[in-house]
């Protein structure tokens, strides 16, 4: 006769259960998902850190240049690196000393909106005038006797490439600087300079560069 416990069904393993299976899976997937992540981070890429400051329209070689590791992930198309740079870029932005150079701060010359000049000031400038800085010049028509008019601005927005300092000057500090200016401002710079107009440089407060 037959006993009613081996009627009962038998319980199955707890390997075939699907909840199990299910909690398993979710374990493997969460760990290589943590893997894949860690493995990310630790992969690096070379790129282009600025080994000076470089300033808009200014030459770009790889003498300017210096190869960092960075692990950027997805991001490493974002910057330049030593198979995108191409012959001839120039800076289309001022790049400060240290930082990964973007591909968009660099361009071809021939796309180039602004220029170098040199200008000299009638007096000293604020000392926190240095490369990279933004600043704004102003001409002073020349007057008898040595004196100037009244002053205007020249360039709203100029970007300083190097200053360079004369106390030897009789009459006080002559700074000479180089500049970079837009374009359409080099015509009246260059009148500004031929007729003996007075130069002065006035750092752009909050400027970012």
């Amino acid at each position: 006769m037959t006993s009613p416990e081996s009627l009962r069904p038998r319980p199955r393993p707890f390997w075939a259960d699907a909840r199990f299976l299910l909690g398993i899976a979710l374990i493997v997937i969460s760990v290589a998902g943590v893997w894949l992540v860690v493995a990310s981070a630790r992969q690096t890429a070379p790129v282009f850190a600025a080994a000076r400051t470089i300033v808009p329209g200014e030459s770009v070689s790889a003498d300017d240049l210096r190869v960092v590791e960075v692990a950027l992930g997805g991001a490493g198309d974002v910057y330049a690196s030593p198979t995108s740079l191409a012959p001839g870029a120039v800076a289309t932005r001022t790049i400060e000393a240290g930082e990964l150079v973007p591909r968009g701060a660099m361009g071809e010359a021939s796309a180039s909106t602004t220029t170098t000049v040199v200008i000299a000031t009638v007096g000293d400038v604020s000392a926190t005038v240095a490369p990279g800085s933004v600043v704004e010049v102003w001409a002073a028509p020349a007057a008898d006797r040595g004196d100037y008019g009244t002053p205007r601005i020249l360039v709203p927005s100029a970007t300083v490439v190097s200053v360079s300092r004369d106390d030897a000057v009789v009459s006080g500090t002559q700074v000479s600087m180089e500049l970079v200016i837009p374009r359409a401002d080099v015509a009246a710079t260059l009148t500004a300079l031929g007729d003996g107009s007075g130069l002065s440089v006035v750092p752009v407060a909050g400027a970012t560069p």
